[in-house]
């Protein structure tokens, strides 16, 4: 069953009379050989070419929740250009999946959903590009693409504890991820460096504890109006704010704040540095339990996501007893509070809630222990996904106690084979974190993160049997280009020189 809505809107073009067209290029690339990323599950064909005009305009988005943040989207990114198109919804697609027909000038997107109309859009946007509507007028080859993600969830963190970025930053963050489907945001906003959000009921966490970060710069937190603007902002974009406030570890920016959720009553020296390990909040004092309901309580509700993510890793200071005893108690803070908890792949050694997702990073182990347990495992393994690796030994700034991790590395590999006995049923998605310790600017942002997050994101969204390493470095390279036409300070990775 299907629900049509024609509105003249802002897309991009218009078809014309064959009249009005200039003479058609010798070669027109099919709808498969445009270089699209994430690739789409199935492209199909046409015999024929299509040609459209595009035309200056302003157009007001419809106030139909479903297709309103698509053209809104596509107008930002595409703006004043003009096309009619057709947009449907049917109720046989799932919510994120959606299909776009090219046919006898004609444009039509169908989608099961909000969801499907921006991933619709968002292909959309890379045909009209890699087609030349840019320039103006155009030639389009006919066909159709269908497509839904392999993977419901794919996410991108950004850690803004150890260094702070400011709101519009983040959004520039939001728009170059969304660009690629990524869908969930992952804001890593506490650690030993830095309280990163406003609390009011505890306000010292983010006015003591937000002064820091690594190399000792002033650092900053987020007021909960300005966090408010990142979550509205990112949601019109199709992406799902999930924040994260780490613990029982990764804790000296609020200990230094509030003294009483320290074992010793003590209020610790602000740390600047890039160790881990060190710290723990007092598992026995009441008041950290009491702190820990506040602060999920103010963040939940200002975040309409449905995770809340706990953090719990590397909690070397904790021992074992009391750290299980916390995590099962922050869970069960966590769903009293409306939200499904998240944490890091050693919460699994806790008693995990039902619906806690695991986040495996270091321990395939503990996504079987998840697994076993009936739990989602979201994969953000280590030596795959973690962006703030270096590429090689001559990369100017990230790590490599992991990995060094080139663009080959993050896209050969397969979510499912990652643990024994895992499937694709048990995994939510992938999500590929960059934490903070050499990033200082938009820049290193840029620099660490693409390409290699393109590779990632055709990994969280294009089947297996359809991914295919020289086919995706052909298409990867057209991104190079327009990447650098956008100004983002993308990486020139060594793969394509092969």
């Amino acid at each position: 069953m299907r629900t049509l809505v024609t509105l003249l809107f802002l897309c991009i073009l218009c078809s014309c009379g064959p009249a009005d067209a200039p003479p058609q290029p010798a070669r027109v690339p099919a709808l498969s050989q445009l270089p699209l990323i994430p690739l789409p599950a199935e492209i199909t064909d046409g015999d024929d070419v299509s040609y459209y005009k595009t035309f200056k305009g302003e157009i007001t988005p419809s106030n139909n929740p479903v297709i309103g943040d698509a053209q809104r989207y596509l107008s930002e990114r595409m703006p004043k250009l003009i096309l009619p198109l057709q947009y449907s919804t049917r109720t046989d697609m799932d919510a994120d999946a959606y299909r776009i027909d090219f046919e006898n000038g004609e444009i039509e997107i169908q989608a099961g959903g909000r969801d499907g109309m921006l991933n619709a859009v968002k292909t959309l946007e890379q045909v009209l590009h890699f087609s030349g509507a840019d320039a103006g007028a155009v030639y389009i080859s006919e066909g159709s693409i269908e497509d839904q993600p392999r993977f419901a969830y794919r996410g991108y963190m950004l850690d803004v504890a150890r260094h702070f970025f400011e709101v519009d930053e983040v959004k520039a963050v939001i728009d170059r991820i969304a660009a690629y489907k990524i869908n969930h945001l992952h804001l890593h906003l506490s650690d030993d460096q830095g309280w990163r959000i406003e609390i009011k009921s505890w306000p010292k966490l983010a006015e003591i504890g937000g002064k820091s970060e690594v190399d000792g710069t002033p650092g900053g937190y987020y007021t909960q109006e300005q966090y408010r603007d990142i979550v509205q902002y990112a949601t019109q974009r199709g992406i799902t704010i999930v924040p994260e406030i780490d613990m029982p570890g990764h804790t000296n920016a609020a200990l230094s704040a509030y003294p009483i959720l320290n074992a010793d009553g003590k209020a610790t020296e602000p740390y600047t540095g890039t160790k881990v390990g060190f710290s723990t909040l007092d598992t026995d004092q009441d008041s950290v339990y009491i702190m820990i309901d506040d602060v999920v309580r103010e963040i939940g509700a200002l975040t309409p996501g449905p995770y809340f993510h706990l953090g719990g890793d590397e909690s070397d200071a904790t021992d074992h007893e009391d750290y299980v005893k916390f995590v099962n108690e922050v869970q069960r803070i966590i769903k009293q509070n409306g939200k499904t908890p998240m944490g890091w792949d050693e919460v699994a050694t806790s008693s995990l809630s039902e619906n806690t997702v695991v986040q495996l990073w270091a321990h395939p182990e503990y996504a079987v222990k998840a697994k076993e347990a009936g739990n989602p495992v979201l994969m953000s393994p280590a030596t795959r996904t973690y962006l703030d690796m270096q590429y090689d030994s001559t990369s100017r700034i990230g790590l490599h106690w992991a990995a060094f991790i080139e663009v080959d590395s993050a896209y050969l590999w397969d979510p499912a084979t990652l643990a024994p006995g895992l499937t694709d049923g048990d995994i939510m998605g992938i999500e590929a974190p960059l934490w903070g310790e050499t990033i200082r600017s938009l820049e290193d942002i840029d620099y660490l993160t693409f390409p290699r997050l393109l590779a990632l994101a055709e990994v969280g969204w294009t089947p297996q049997e359809r991914r295919e390493w020289e086919d995706f470095k052909r298409r990867l390279a057209a991104h190079q280009e327009w990447l650098k036409e956008q100004g983002i300070a993308t990486y020139d990775t060594r793969v394509l020189e092969n």
